[in-house]
């Protein structure tokens, strides 16, 4: 389904898509899976790196609640009985920080649009449609690309005769989309449990714990409704659920969870060693130079202050 408030996002892109093949084209084989396959890793990772700021910003976001959980868990205990008041209570709380509870949802909303071209533009190139700018050489060199075995415009649920036509065969087809598609499913409860897991120990006695646990363990279910997606749409989404995994963990170790005291008050933590930090602790260090001996202080003995009558040469009468 094309939406047509959304046709200048499909024809933008398909002009990306358009310049990563022809740069990549410059010095690969321009109809190779290869090709496509880092024509299409490139155009996720360009996206991502677009909607980076909202990531941060939720991320900030999400960290100022974090901080202020001990506040918001007296504010539950003292309004229990007043669910609409506590409510009040809490947002105000959040609002007066500068936090947004909302802010989680906007790396998802900004990725929707994105999803729905990135479905649309290689959904037309499967059905061999020159649309949105395409040429008909380009739509034909996407449709004659494999990747592994597998066409790039092909679908789990494609018939035989679909797939012959691709110049494939059905069970190499269905394994490597099968493979990509549990990649898919695994990487998505990966991220889950990663944000659920940092969401559980920030507050313990969350009333929707329950329901987060069941969203860890229900949400890689999801991935396998992308069997009805062409492989090239699949290979977007596991990019994009690698990116964000590798985002979260980034982010995690550079700001751990806030420590408090008896008081309520934060504690500063230090933040985790990244990779590079421990490659260069593994490392084997370099022999010092053996530094100098510090050179002898020079003391100068002052005079001492004559009296006046040594001075003067005058005697004491």
């Amino acid at each position: 389904m094309e939406l047509s408030w959304l046709s200048w996002l499909y024809e933008a892109v398909a002009h990306v898509i358009i310049w990563i093949h022809q740069g990549y084209s410059t010095f690969l084989n321009p109809d190779s899976g290869l090709t496509w396959a880092l024509t299409i890793i490139t155009l996720t990772v360009f996206m991502r790196v677009l909607i980076f700021p909202l990531f941060l910003k939720q991320m900030r976001s999400s960290r100022k609640m974090q901080e202020l959980a001990p506040k918001v868990a007296e504010l539950r205990k003292r309004y229990k009985n007043d669910k609409q008041r506590m409510n009040q209570e809490v947002m105000a709380v959040y609002q007066g920080a500068g936090a947004n509870p909302l802010g989680g949802c906007l790396p998802v909303v900004a990725q929707f649009p994105i999803f729905i071209s990135m479905f649309t533009v290689l959904r037309a190139m499967a059905d061999g449609r020159p649309v949105y700018g395409m040429s008909q050489q380009l739509v034909d060199s996407a449709r004659s690309a494999h990747i592994f075995g597998a066409p790039l415009p092909a679908s789990f649920w494609m018939s035989q005769a679909q797939v012959e036509g691709f110049g494939a065969t059905v069970v190499t087809t269905k394994i490597v989309l099968g493979v990509f598609v549990a990649i898919s499913s695994l990487t998505t409860f990966l991220t889950v449990r990663q944000s659920v897991t940092r969401s559980m120990a920030q507050m313990p006695d969350n009333p929707m714990a329950q329901q987060q646990k069941i969203l860890m363990y229900i949400s890689p279910l999801f991935a396998f409704f992308s069997l009805n997606f062409p492989l090239g749409l699949i290979m977007y989404w596991v990019t994009t659920n690698l990116w964000t995994l590798g985002q979260q963990h980034w982010f995690y170790s550079r700001h751990p969870m806030p420590q408090f005291d008896a008081k309520g008050n934060v504690i500063p933590v230090e933040p985790k060693a990244g990779l590079l930090s421990k490659l260069r602790k593994g490392a084997t260090p370099e022999e010092e130079v053996p530094s100098a001996p510090p050179e002898p202080k020079i003391i100068r003995q002052q005079p001492s202050r004559q009296s006046r009558s040594k001075r003067t040469g005058s005697k004491k009468s």
